[in-house]
């Protein structure tokens, strides 16, 4: 919501004044704070768990995942990066493949991309074709023995390229991954928060019969301040306390951090900056698709809202 914005920077002076503790001690921000996010999302996507970075949330979304599933392994797109902590390294193709190479319960699907990618604009089918890869990988898995915990993905792939996937690819792919008995996560912490202008989250330009099991949030969440969130079902929430082993974060939703996420939201509500991202975005895409018209350098342009691509070519 822009560099030191008033808003934010009284939100968090105030509450320091008066408490900042770890979440152990009940504070009514944290609740209020749920209670916000909630109405930004699907019902069903009803509990939340707070965090400092979006690394430790997607951490947390693969503990999640593979103690409700009981299952190990992960489906990643290529050239997906999802956080700096060892256990996101291993599922990122971005960095692993620099450093000590893929695991075998991580498996890595082409990225559904249909500038560059396997299957293109003129290919007849292109989002049954990218879903098939995923179940291919999946049948692959379970002939050497290996059991699917989730599909882990960025709702709009951002290091891999800007990449806007086909609508109803993820609605396919989720259906493979739920049939092997696997969850779907949707990273969100680049591309949510109304980026995409359209829409609040980056999942829903996949259609509203589309709901993912984890949503992880971060970067935008507190701008600029550590916060970070993974939103998921009672039914995970339920497997995941039933270990005894509560979950348990010093930082994570502290008075001073919920202050800001509540008053990050205001100011996106209030200035009315989802609809900013759309209309300052088709603008955006407008003119560089002029340019596109005139540099053959330019190979394609996309986005949607404020997450914008353009793809150079020789």
């Amino acid at each position: 919501v822009g560099h030191c914005h008033p808003d934010i920077v009284k939100a968090a002076h105030e509450q320091n004044q008066l408490l900042n503790t770890n979440s152990r001690y009940l504070h009514d921000n944290l609740v209020d704070y749920a209670e916000r996010l909630s109405k930004t999302l699907p019902e069903k996507l009803c509990i939340f768990y707070f965090l400092n970075s979006g690394s430790e949330a997607n951490d947390l979304a693969l503990r999640l995942a593979r103690q409700y599933t009981k299952h190990e392994d992960v489906i990643v797109l290529d050239h997906a990066y999802h956080g700096h902590l060892t256990s996101l390294i291993d599922i990122s193709p971005y960095k692993f493949r620099n450093l000590e190479g893929q695991k075998e319960w991580v498996h890595v699907a082409p990225v559904p991309d249909t500038y560059r990618g396997l299957y293109r604009e003129d290919h007849r089918d292109s989002v049954t074709a990218y879903a098939d890869e995923v179940e291919n990988i999946i049948k692959d898995a379970h002939k050497r023995g290996r059991k699917i915990a989730a599909f882990f993905a960025e709702s709009l792939p951002s290091v891999g390229g800007q990449i806007i996937p086909p609508a109803g690819y993820f609605q396919k792919v989720a259906k493979h991954v739920c049939k092997a008995g696997g969850v779907f996560i949707a990273d969100e912490i680049q591309v949510g928060f109304g980026r995409v202008g359209q829409h609040f989250w980056a999942f829903q330009l996949q259609g509203e019969d589309f709901i993912p099991d984890i949503v992880t949030m971060g970067k935008p969440i507190g701008n600029g301040h550590p916060l970070a969130c993974v939103a998921t079902t009672k039914e995970i929430a339920e497997a995941f306390a039933a270990t005894g082993v509560e979950y348990f974060n010093t930082f994570g939703g502290n008075p001073v951090s919920c202050a800001i996420g509540l008053a990050v939201l205001d100011v996106i509500d209030k200035e009315h900056l989802q609809a900013h991202a759309t209309e300052v975005g088709n603008f955006l895409m407008k003119l560089l698709k002029e340019q596109k018209i005139k540099h053959p350098i330019i190979g394609d342009v996309r986005g949607s809202g404020l997450f914008i691509g353009v793809d150079l070519i020789k």
